[in-house]
């Protein structure tokens, strides 16, 4: 799991000293691909600026618990997606799904297979809902054992078999949409998809997670997949290979990669850093809301 870079380590500093130039930076670091995600979540541009305000202020107000586990893209990501998750509940919506419709927006039928379900249709109920300490070791063993089956894919540039895992785990798409989309065969998916599992129960175990025998632990494994996947985007191109995708200056097969998992996979989180990128993107963010985000934020820096 990538973690708070060498850049964002200086910038946190410089905050935690209390210095507003730091803080202003990493603003305007982050307030366009933030804004960005937002926009396509909500259907009023003055509610996804209040989130996002709300997001800076939540980050800064938080940041002494703010374990730096993960990078800040990935912690500002996930504390919008939360915020965007209450206003829904608050207005009574049962279903947010923070993931482009992978198959043109039209309903599927859930799957029967276990291993394709949720615990719930609200996928950050279990955030919020489950917090005790043996589901935090759970989850912890569970997402160490999703990164080391990605990250062993990113590193044998099998992007084949990176594109069905996010398909399975992320996109929780049956096997057969799997198969289609890949143009493979329905059997290989299946066993490919066995064979992930096997991986991931192995990991888990030998981390002292729960045992894959134990039938309650194992629907505990399962419910949290997808919702580890969002939180910590594992699979999640870095903002450099995006901007590398808009200019056509990647290799071929991570081109192609990178492609799947904007336009066909859909990830919300990489299509705000794709259009943030874009020039006319960061001209549409407002001024005002930069105004406003440092407003409401700047009394929470520590003076020395």
């Amino acid at each position: 799991m990538a973690r708070v870079t060498e850049a964002e380590q200086y910038l946190l500093d410089g905050i935690r000293r209390g210095d507003d130039k730091a803080w202003s930076q990493l603003v305007d670091r982050y307030q366009g691909r933030l804004l960005t995600f937002a926009r396509a979540r909500v259907p009023q541009p003055v509610d996804s600026e209040d989130l996002v305000q709300e997001t800076f202020i939540s980050f800064i107000r938080g940041l002494p618990q703010f374990r730096q586990d993960c990078n800040l893209e990935t912690y500002l990501f996930s504390l919008l997606r939360r915020k965007i998750v209450d206003t829904y509940r608050r207005r009574g919506a049962s279903h947010v799904c923070l993931l482009q419709d992978v198959s043109d927006g039209k309903t599927q039928e859930r799957p029967t297979d276990p291993l394709e379900q949720r615990a719930s249709t609200d996928p950050s109920v279990s955030w919020y809902a489950r917090r005790d300490e043996q589901l935090e070791l759970q989850r912890q063993a569970l997402a160490g054992a999703l990164t080391e089956l990605v990250d062993g894919f990113k590193q044998s540039l099998d992007f084949q078999a990176l594109m069905s895992v996010e398909l399975l785990f992320y996109a929780q798409r049956p096997n057969g949409e799997v198969a289609r989309i890949l143009g493979v065969s329905s059997n290989q998916v299946g066993v490919f998809k066995y064979r992930c599992l096997k991986q991931i129960r192995q990991s888990v175990v030998r981390s002292g997670g729960p045992s894959p025998d134990d039938e309650s632990a194992g629907r505990e494994i399962e419910d949290l997949l997808t919702e580890i996947w969002q939180s910590q985007r594992l699979s999640c191109p870095k903002r450099s290979t995006v901007g590398g995708y808009v200019l056509g200056t990647l290799e071929r097969p991570w081109q192609a990669y990178v492609d799947f998992h904007l336009n066909t996979l859909g990830c919300h989180f990489c299509r705000a850093n794709l259009e943030d990128l874009k020039p006319q993107t960061a001209e549409e963010a407002p001024p005002v809301l930069r105004a406003r985000i440092m407003e409401s934020t700047v009394g929470f820096l520590k003076k020395p």
